[in-house]
């Protein structure tokens, strides 16, 4: 199963990998959002570094789950 496919597999099937995948959409919407502006309060800043660290944490989780279920075929 390719990674694509797997992920869309897990959203559907296990609510830990769902759970994550849509708060990761979430940061990165987030972060889109700060982005698009042309500069960046010092507070932004912070929020960008802090949604970025979420975010790469929640990756990591997603692979980690992903990892698992393979092992487990």
């Amino acid at each position: 199963m390719e990674e694509k496919e797997l992920k869309e597999f897990l959203a559907r099937e296990s609510p830990d990998f769902k759970r994550a995948f849509e708060e990761h959409q979430r940061f990165e919407k987030a972060l889109e959002t700060l982005t698009e502006k042309p500069f960046l309060t010092e507070e932004e800043k912070l929020e960008e570094k802090e949604l970025k660290k979420k975010k790469l944490i929640l990756k990591d989780r997603m692979y980690q789950l992903m990892f698992a279920y393979r092992k487990s075929l």
